[in-house]
């Protein structure tokens, strides 16, 4: 869990003796590690559990707090959204019986959390990006209200110089301005712990991040954002931009971005991480202590290091170095990010079990990946799995390139078994983990590739592009009700909607996107054959920034060839000289009974959606007519 006991606005005064402390915390770990402080000969597993809060209509529903009121279990805290929770399971000692104990908690947890959910209205669900999240949910008015997360908002703001810009290519392209970091709130995670040996931590680390492409290719699950099919694992890209604060100056000179892979294998110890880190990044929060580390260490009293502790928490690393304190015992961890939330609590406890099996192999079989593996091909083996999933080709230890269902299914499931067999983990816990991995390869289906195969489905059905995300949303709570993994799912069906005026509510769930627009300067001519060929009665007029300076219809044209213009003559004509200037607009929450009256008041076929005088989208007297189709067609008698 995240300090929340930090200060707003840092004063230079606080920031310099906030660096101090920091370089005291690392003085402190080295001497530390040198004098065999830090806890050895032992490994313990952890994870944190991140989940979505959704109401009836399976949209985000600000209820974290409530939730918490009712709750009343210290495992659970909030996240960066009010629309989020995170569930932290038991430290459990890598050995027999630490996974299924893992799945059982976790279980516990989920459902307790599911049945207060449904006190409220609400629901919970487990997934890496919530599909029906709009750019509505992501204002300041969704965030969780601590001081951190406002501070992290301003301080990342003012080192970005404006706003966060984010563009991601799929299947479709999403690119957005967005004024805040609540972008990040979109993702929720499985968090994995690993505490390791400080004798053991480089090779861990390395053999880490060496795996984390072929288990992040097997676990993809989040490849819809903002109605968008992007990358498989869509989570990777969005973090790294939404919390990007580099200005376009230290973007261009080659500034690492805070959300990053690593650069280099570890040579030798943890205090690599911590220097690089340190010396890259700029401290963003501050928190009042009176530790003296070092005179701690003297003292053989284990330190609390809450300055590295917080700095490292303003570093996004996958793979992030964590420093902790166990029953009074300092120790090192290995904290995976990669991984995201669902498709079902046994789905994450599989992902955990081959991480943690492939680590654990390659310690104990001497794997050196950083002798017989370009740190560079690790990094592009973890995008090529974040776009791709079992699609990617990932090249593994000496250069060797396969595809990842082959690598996975032929070299790394055999590893995984014998690394959780060396463990102690007994065969039929083994199975059943590294069983659900088999099958979801064989299979072919991993959360992600469900998701976009019902929404291909769904699509043949027929609905709006809402009513689909809505379905996607509710037959993953269904299923995941069941438990049974995902690779055993069924396609999900837009029946499953449970309602379809839902999805009719506002006009941002329907309005057309996909628009054919015109600028004041072009010719008349190039509207009309756009409507002809197109079949278009209203066609928007824009300029080069998007924003709305006018509209065209059908009606204008006619008027402009009943005052016998020729297709020739009307190619001299700008639009300019025949387009309504002002015409009448709504914006994205406007509700769908409001837009109909501003249609009927104002006799116009057409709204044109606009945010900030820049045009989202339309609505017609087509989608009204189709609206009440259905309306009909639902109170029918039978």
């Amino acid at each position: 869990m995240g300090e929340h006991g930090v200060s707003r606005g840092m004063s230079p005064e606080e920031l310099r003796d906030f660096t101090r402390r920091l370089l005291q915390d690392v003085t402190a770990l080295e001497r530390m590690l040198e004098s065999g402080m830090i806890e050895s000969g032992i490994r313990r597993i952890g994870a944190e559990q991140e989940m979505f809060l959704v109401d009836a209509g399976q949209h985000p529903a600000c209820v974290a707090d409530e939730m918490l009121s009712r709750i009343e279990d210290p495992r659970f805290t909030n996240e960066l959204a009010r629309f989020n929770l995170e569930a932290n399971a038991s430290v459990q000692v890598f050995g027999p019986g630490c996974l299924r104990a893992m799945e059982l908690e976790l279980l516990e947890l989920y459902h307790h959390a599911q049945a207060v959910a449904e006190q409220i209205g609400s629901r919970v669900v487990l997934t890496g990006i919530l599909p029906t999240i709009t750019q509505a949910n992501l204002g300041l008015d969704s965030m969780t209200p601590r001081p951190r997360y406002f501070e992290l908002n301003d301080a990342l703001r003012r080192l970005r110089g404006g706003e966060f810009r984010t563009n991601i290519k799929g299947i479709d392209e999403l690119e957005l301005m967005h004024d805040n970091v609540m972008l990040e709130a979109c993702n929720t995670s499985f968090q994995v712990h690993f505490q390791v040996g400080p004798e053991e931590f480089a090779k861990l680390y390395n053999a880490a991040q060496a795996v984390t492409a072929p288990v992040l290719a097997t676990a993809v699950n989040s490849p819809v954002l903002l109605g968008h099919r992007l990358w498989s694992e869509t989570r990777i890209a969005l973090f790294q931009q939404s919390i990007d604060a580099r200005s376009q100056l230290h973007a261009t000179r080659g500034q690492r971005a805070r959300v990053h892979f690593g650069e280099n294998w570890v040579k030798d110890s943890v205090i690599e991480i911590y220097r690089e880190d340190i010396a890259r990044f700029r401290v963003l929060l501050s928190q009042a202590s009176e530790e003296d580390p070092l005179a701690l260490v003297e003292q053989g009293k284990v330190p609390e290091l809450l300055a590295l502790r917080l700095h490292n928490g303003t570093v996004y690393r996958w793979n992030r170095a964590c420093y902790g304190i166990h029953e009074g015992t300092a120790h090192l961890r290995i904290e995976n990010r990669v991984l995201p939330a669902g498709p079902t609590v046994a789905d994450e406890v599989a992902n955990a079990a081959f991480y943690f099996g492939l680590m654990a192999g390659m310690l104990e079989q001497s794997y050196r990946v950083e002798e017989r593996m370009s740190f560079d091909d690790a990094k592009a083996n973890f995008v090529s799995a974040a776009r791709r999933g079992l699609n990617a080709e990932l090249t593994w230890l000496d250069g060797e390139v396969l595809p990842a269902r082959r690598l996975i299914v032929e070299r790394l499931l055999p590893l995984a078994e014998f690394g959780l067999e060396h463990a102690g983990i007994e065969a039929e816990e083994r199975e059943r983990y590294l069983g659900i991995i088999r099958t979801r390869v064989e299979r072919d289906q991993t959360g992600s590739q469900w998701a976009l195969n019902s929404l291909a489905a769904m699509t043949r059905e027929g609905g709006n592009k809402d009513e689909r995300l809505r379905a996607l949303v509710a037959a993953t709570i269904v299923r995941q009700k069941r438990g049974v993994p995902v690779a055993e799912w069924d396609l999900a069906s837009l029946d499953e909607a449970d309602g379809w005026l839902s999805s009719y509510r506002s006009v941002s769930q329907f309005m057309e996107t996909d628009l054919f627009t015109v600028r004041s300067e072009d010719i008349v001519d190039l509207a009309a054959s756009l409507m002809e060929w197109e079949g278009l009665r209203h066609i928007p007029v824009e300029d080069d920034e998007g924003r709305l300076v006018g509209l065209v219809t059908n009606h204008d044209l006619l008027r402009l060839v009943g005052r016998r213009f020729d297709r020739g003559t009307m190619a001299q004509v700008p639009i300019a000289d025949i387009m309504r200037r002002d015409p009448i607009v709504a914006g994205p929450d406007t509700s769908t009974r409001e837009a109909v009256e501003m249609m009927r008041q104002h006799r116009i076929g057409c709204l044109p959606i606009v945010r900030e005088g820049k045009l989202l989208g339309l609505v017609t007297d087509r989608h009204i007519v189709e609206i009440a189709s259905r309306l009909l067609g639902a109170r029918a008698p039978d």
